[in-house]
């Protein structure tokens, strides 16, 4: 299982990540959606509801700079194949999109966080960063579970 930085050198709009999961669709929509794996990778989630327009938020320890909540609203909810959400810190009002395809050993799942502007460079890196962190405890998920 592999995660892989897609993202152009010169692009401060979007961020986009592949991850190659050993695991069917099914399995990683779960991850992706269930609250107890999404705190176990990602970060806690309140009142997730898996429905089109639906509101939650992550919430986790406040950190210099971060209350450490961040509002989302579903955009976008295509069973085992698509997810896409709002992702609200502060004044940066983004979009993530995890995208599902099977493949041969698994599943490919692709992840776009878009919507930044030019003057969140800051915000961008930290993204960046947090994504890459993430990502990796993802793997690290599906290895304890395989």
């Amino acid at each position: 299982m592999t995660v892989i930085d897609r993202t152009e050198q010169a692009q401060n709009e979007a961020l986009s990540f592949e991850f190659e999961l050993h695991h069917l669709p099914e399995k990683v929509w779960r991850a992706l959606t269930d609250p107890a794996l999404l705190a176990e990778w990602l970060l806690p989630v309140v009142g997730l509801q898996l429905a089109p327009g639906a509101a939650f938020a992550f919430k986790t320890q406040p950190q210099p700079g971060w209350d450490g909540s961040v509002d989302c609203q579903f955009v976008e909810i295509e069973a085992q194949r698509k997810l896409s959400y709002t992702w609200r810190v502060g004044a940066m009002d983004t979009l993530v999109t995890f995208t599902l395809t099977p493949t041969a050993s698994g599943t490919r799942l692709s992840l776009v966080h878009s919507g930044f502007k030019p003057d969140q460079k800051q915000n961008f890196g930290g993204a960046r960063y947090g994504w890459k962190l993430m990502g990796g405890r993802l793997v690290d998920l599906f290895a304890k579970r395989a």
